[in-house]
């Protein structure tokens, strides 16, 4: 296989195990090279800490991608998590524009929302923006809360496959090419992943851990592009994600006090060995 390369674009906190300090080493693990394009740096994640350090980087993005588009510097994929505000977003659509190479496939993760409700600090004027960006990529991989809030769609808690298959119509209706959508449960006990592309349906249903961690959808969404751009198929990619950040949720759980995130080195070996399968 030809030696890859990755851009990943989020913010990194330096102590807390989510963003960039889970895509970087889990993309690398996956045997890819990655790039990194920091939005923002934080001295701890937002979640359950207090007084924590904040800057803001919006205004570095655009000189790195004229330095990068300077040095003929292009990707195999992009694949972008949290991003801050609107104008990051307006940075990141150029950065698409002008560093992707001929095959480079284009990963959003929108994150922005979780049970019901948008994170703090976004508004309607980011979802909009959201929308926009997830038209681009190739692939999108929102929560059933993103999923809702893109497409205004009712959020329900309690649903059937003729919910999903709405919300999946109505993702494609703004422009969503291939959809991985995460937190999928038809079932008590059980959670899973429906991945939509090239218009068909296709459903990995696990078990329902009942301790969840913070960060586990950045550990999923760097699984599943390491995977991908590894060569596997979306499904097989979602699969693996799935196991893998179940394997993390586990092995978390075996910790004490392992509050602030989930404890995905140990376990990275076990990722490895899925790739080779």
């Amino acid at each position: 296989m030809r030696y890859k390369r990755i851009l990943t674009i989020q913010d990194i906190s330096c102590v807390g195990q989510c963003s960039l300090t889970v895509a970087l080493p889990i993309i690398s693990a996956c045997g890819i090279e990655t790039a990194v394009l920091p939005s923002a740096v934080l001295s701890t994640h937002t979640a359950g800490f207090s007084g924590y350090t904040f800057r803001d980087l919006t205004e570095d993005m655009p000189q790195i991608r004229a330095h990068w588009q300077k040095e003929s510097i292009t990707f195999d994929a992009i694949y972008t998590g949290y991003l801050g505000s609107t104008r990051q977003i307006d940075y990141v659509s150029d950065i698409f524009n002008g560093t992707k190479n001929e095959s480079c496939a284009l990963v959003v993760d929108p994150a922005m929302a979780d049970n019901g409700k948008l994170y703090p600090g976004f508004d309607d004027a980011f979802v909009t923006a959201m929308k926009g960006l997830c038209a681009k990529a190739d692939y999108v991989l929102p929560n059933i809360t993103e999923a809702c809030l893109l497409t205004g769609m009712p959020y329900k808690t309690e649903y059937d496959r003729g919910y999903v298959d709405e919300l999946l119509e109505a993702l494609r209706s703004i422009g969503c090419k291939n959809i991985v959508l995460t937190g999928i449960s038809y079932a008590a006990g059980k959670t899973g992943v429906v991945v939509y592309e090239n218009d068909t349906y296709a459903y990995y249903e696990h078990e329902l851990l009942p301790n969840s961690c913070h960060g586990t959808g950045d550990i999923y969404a760097s699984a599943f592009v390491g995977a991908f751009v590894r060569g596997k198929s979306a499904y097989e990619a979602a699969k693996i994600a799935a196991d893998y950040a179940v394997l993390c949720i586990k092995a978390t759980a075996e910790a004490e006090n392992h509050w602030y995130g989930a404890r995905f080195e140990p376990v990275l070996g076990e990722l490895i060995a899925m790739l080779k399968d």
